[in-house]
């Protein structure tokens, strides 16, 4: 069970909602995918409307809303949008997003730890998205983030985990769940990302522009799960050197010695 901010999850597998071609395909999805948390880009829904999209199928009774930042440039632009999410959505939860070159849509690594400070002492539970920086990672989870959120590449690309070296030292040395966020273009790489020790991930535009999302929300599911319990049972450790599967005593020549006999 993974626990982040004192509420428990089940799935490890968290959804965006960008991309989708319509609503009933990320209906469709959140439900095939298990999912218990879906970020929302503020900036796309209008949460005062119940009517809106995107939150007729985004069910708060059993998921936990997570409205982002994206679009932020800075970190009072983000600051803003939070209390905006806050007061029409009733919920603390938030993942924070601060990305000032639109190009390259990478974190401010700078800007967003001034927003977490800032958003933690208000009484926000705050998720922040980073490059995949361990200095970065500490400073967050010393200043009260709840959990941190590497990218494994940039947004978008699915080009799966090219920062792992980084992101393990994030995981060996993190007091707060890590969630690995943004890259994630195939269900391998979310399974190799777990089966690092990562806590969770979040997917969108693998799923999102795929030919049938449901069924590759279900792949990505069935990934987690898989590289969850391929990491609880503890990976054998890599060797330059080769390693006999049988035991060399006993080998063939010598159980068959005896011919020599005749």
């Amino acid at each position: 069970m993974l626990t982040i901010a004192d509420s428990p999850f089940r799935s490890r597998l968290f959804l965006g909602t960008g991309k989708f071609g319509s609503t009933a395909l990320l209906k469709e999805a959140i439900d095939a995918s298990g999912t218990e948390m879906v970020t929302v880009a503020l900036r796309r829904v209008d949460l005062r409307d119940p009517e809106d999209d995107i939150m007729t199928v985004v069910n708060q009774n059993t998921l936990v809303f997570l409205p982002n930042t994206s679009g932020a440039r800075n970190s009072d632009e983000a600051i803003r949008l939070a209390h905006l999410a806050r007061a029409v959505s009733k919920t603390n939860w938030l993942k924070l997003e601060v990305t000032p070159d639109p190009r390259t849509l990478l974190p401010d690594p700078a800007e967003t730890l001034i927003a977490t400070e800032k958003l933690v002492k208000e009484g926000f539970i705050v998720l922040p998205y980073i490059n995949a920086d361990p200095i970065l990672a500490l400073r967050l989870q010393d200043v009260g983030a709840a959990a941190v959120m590497p990218l494994g590449s940039p947004i978008g690309t699915n080009q799966g985990i090219l920062t792992a070296f980084q992101i393990a030292i994030i995981i060996e040395q993190a007091s707060v769940p890590v969630v690995v966020d943004a890259g994630i273009g195939a269900p391998s790489h979310a399974a190799q990302a777990m089966e690092m020790g990562a806590d969770a991930v979040l997917v969108n535009t693998a799923i999102a522009v795929s030919g049938n999302p449901a069924v590759m929300a279900s792949a990505f599911a069935q990934a987690v799960r898989a590289g969850r319990s391929a990491y609880e049972a503890g990976l054998g450790q890599k060797s330059l050197q080769t390693r006999a599967s049988s035991p060399q005593k006993g080998s063939l020549s010598e159980d068959l010695s005896f011919l020599d006999d005749k």
